[in-house]
């Protein structure tokens, strides 16, 4: 993942300017500001109303998958520590219905497979919110013991714990899909040539079989297990799906996590960004200010936390369900691309 910030006109606007290290992707100048969560000129969507029923997930169950996960050590594209999560992530999801989208990826240290794993879960309604999650680390020739416990492994465990909810709970809703891509970070440094190899191609396939237009949401999970959370709201994603995010924080009692500051994130769904399809991307950016545990092997699982695990999974679940009932959705040319 790799991010851009752009700073917003606010009353009390606070400018810090930090200039970050390459830790492997492009990081552009910082700009951190209090952030309203909502624009007043943006439409607003016509919300379901709450139900009192508050989703939950074992937040401890996700936090053993995470640790296992770290446990193979550093897992980047064509290595055996790579090939041993893929099994991993299968074997937590046998019996469910599974897509593999592999391919060979050519980088600019040479070809490399790549393997997305989509779990398909049917819904009682026609379309697909998909659920995403990397869950590589960085190639060998940049960071030889990175082991990415919150960069990759914190939500990749999150999708585990869904796939337990939603096999145990037949969907009223939108089919989802859970998709842990592969190959999200760079070989060499981060380019649009050079990162989001899986997703990238994904997006490709979907638009050309024509699964890209039954896509009713994009949510990605990325770097959310920081025991001090604070989801960014994201200047790339959909303006009204975010406001539905920060809806369902809100009735789960965890919008003070949520949306203290905007920045402009250039991550896995920015393949759907270009391509019409509305996106929320749950990020905490600041973990351990960055050039502290981000992209260096301080990222270890004692710097998380279950109960992060538990305010990022609820709110997405509760996410799914706002959007389950929402009638009309907003129309997809409503989404803006990269800026």
């Amino acid at each position: 993942m790799t991010r851009s910030v752009i700073a917003l006109p606010a009353l009390l606007l606070l400018l810090v300017i930090v200039i970050a290290c390459d830790r492997g992707k492009n990081v552009a100048p910082m700009a951190a500001q209090a952030a309203d969560p909502s624009d007043p000129t943006l439409p607003k969507p016509s919300l379901p109303p709450d139900n009192g029923l508050l989703p939950t997930i074992d937040s401890n169950r996700a936090m053993q998958y995470v640790k296992e996960i770290v446990a193979f050590g550093p897992r980047p594209i064509g290595s055996t520590n790579h090939s041993k999560v893929e099994n991993y992530i299968l074997a937590h999801l046998k019996g469910d219905d599974i897509e593999n989208d592999t391919f060979t990826a050519d980088t600019p240290e040479g070809k490399f497979p790549v393997h997305n794993i989509i779990a398909e879960f049917p819904g009682t309604k026609d379309g697909i919110i998909v659920i995403a999650s990397h869950y590589d680390t960085n190639y060998p020739l940049r960071k030889t013991s990175y082991i990415g416990a919150n960069d990759g492994a914190s939500s990749s465990a999150l999708l585990l714990e869904f796939a337990n909810e939603l096999r145990s709970n037949k969907r009223d809703g939108y089919s989802v899909w859970l998709v842990w891509d592969d190959a999200e970070e760079a070989v060499k440094g981060w380019t649009d040539a050079d990162s989001l190899y899986g997703i990238r191609h994904l997006a490709e396939k979907w638009e050309a079989d024509g699964t890209l237009k039954k896509v009713k949401a994009f949510l990605l999970a990325d770097m959310i297990g920081d025991a001090d959370l604070n989801i960014e709201r994201d200047s790339n994603s959909t303006p009204w799906l975010e406001d539905v995010v920060y809806e369902a924080a809100t009735r789960l009692g965890y919008q003070s996590h949520f949306f203290g500051r905007t920045m402009q994130v250039s991550d896995d769904h920015v393949p759907f960004v270009q391509r019409g399809v509305p996106c929320a991307d749950f990020i905490d950016f600041d973990y351990g200010y960055n050039d502290v545990f981000w992209h260096t092997t301080q990222d270890t699982v004692d710097k998380l936390s279950p109960k992060s695990l538990e305010i990022v999974g609820s709110t997405i679940l509760e996410t799914v369900r706002i959007l389950d009932k929402m009638e009309p959705l907003p129309p997809k040319a409503d989404v803006p691309g990269p800026k």
